[in-house]
């Protein structure tokens, strides 16, 4: 592990070059600074000497790249929506499924997530077994309860938990 000092050297002479590649790479401010402070953790972490100046700034150049790369095809980022973007996809909901998207949302977490996975999403009971780590016949009855909830919520026959 590199001591303070260093690291703080490393930062001052190389952080504006980190942050241009970052910003290159992500094309988001946030982005860029959280990549940022991983590049000069994986700095401070890496025990290995470097031969000289250049060898250092390719070391922090490649890793800068690296990181920006695993965080664009990061989980997360693929798998995440914009508040902007679900305020539009709420607005582009006709006015007749809006309260049934409405009482979909207002579930609670162990129905809302497999009703929604597979009414909205197309997933089938084995699949979303899969995506929350759960037995294919516990979908199926969290899938029945679920609609037996929705019904009671919309006015349908149905018994409110």
């Amino acid at each position: 592990m590199r001591s303070e000092t260093e690291v703080n050297h490393a930062i001052e002479e190389y952080a504006d070059m980190v942050r241009r590649i970052c910003f290159y790479y992500l094309k988001n401010h946030t982005d860029t600074e959280d990549v940022f402070q991983n590049v000069f953790l994986k700095y401070m972490l890496h025990d290995k000497p470097f031969h000289d100046k250049e060898h250092e700034k390719a070391w922090l150049i490649r890793v800068a790249i690296n990181a920006c790369k695993d965080h664009l095809k990061s989980f997360f980022r693929r798998n995440t929506v914009t508040l902007e973007a679900i305020n539009e996809m709420t607005a582009e909901i006709p006015e007749e499924h809006r309260e049934v998207m409405e009482a979909v949302l207002s579930l609670p977490d162990k129905y809302k997530d497999p009703i929604y996975l597979h009414y909205y999403e197309g997933y089938s009971a084995a699949e979303i077994g899969k995506i929350l780590s759960k037995k294919e016949n516990t979908i199926y009855s969290l899938l029945s309860r679920g609609r037996n909830i929705l019904k009671g919520k919309l006015g349908g026959e149905g018994i409110d938990e």
